[in-house]
């Protein structure tokens, strides 16, 4: 799960959420229901240690990323199983012996207030689960010297795309096409706008 090898894993992650302050978990937590109930694009991993490190909590970036993906696995796990706020309280406490009794009020607190709503889009999402385009990023370049390439002083387009996956954690993707391609690239997004507009 979550690629926590061990019980002892878990319980660091588990221990991780109980010393946050119940005012940060609970913010932390909303960011996540807002992302699972599509109200968002994605989770800022960075935002929220930067967060964590002005409240004078010292978590580095690898273990808010692990105390987000646990928080969002347990809430997309309690959609999926359709789970009361009880239930997913019972199943956490399975889980792991770890959890304090203020990190699952908050937890109780929000899934009672928002899990309909978590279960609803996730079922839509479910039918179209498809990763979302958060950011295009281009540059014109000029290849000027290569071990391979022969053709060289000719222009390229550089193109970085941050996409959010439907967990809503964001991968980039690069890549690099001629100019003449980038222009096919460019018409068929523009080609794609219009028929967008008129749905």
């Amino acid at each position: 799960m979550l690629g926590v090898e061990s019980a002892s894993g878990l319980d660091k992650i588990v221990e991780n959420i109980g010393s946050l302050p119940t005012d940060l978990l609970a913010e932390t937590c909303q960011k996540i229901l807002t992302q699972l109930q599509g109200r968002a694009q994605a989770i800022d991993v960075a935002e929220i240690c930067e967060r964590f490190q002005k409240a004078g909590v010292r978590l580095d970036l690898g273990a808010v990323q692990e105390i987000t993906k646990l928080l969002s696995f347990n809430f997309r796990s309690a959609a999926k199983n359709n789970l009361s706020a009880e239930q997913l309280i019972t199943r956490l406490c399975e889980s792991s012996g770890k959890w304090s009794k203020s990190t699952l009020q908050v937890v109780l607190k929000l899934w009672g207030e928002q899990g309909a709503l978590v279960r609803s889009h996730q079922e839509a999402q479910s039918m179209t689960s498809v990763g979302q385009l958060v950011d295009v990023q281009w540059k014109l370049g000029m290849a000027i010297s290569s071990d391979t390439c022969r053709s060289l002083n000719s222009p390229y387009v550089s193109l970085l795309m941050k996409i959010a996956d439907t967990s809503g954690h964001i991968s980039s993707k690069s890549f690099e096409m001629t100019v003449s391609q980038f222009q096919n690239f460019f018409k068929q997004f523009k080609e794609m706008a219009a028929v967008l507009e008129t749905i």
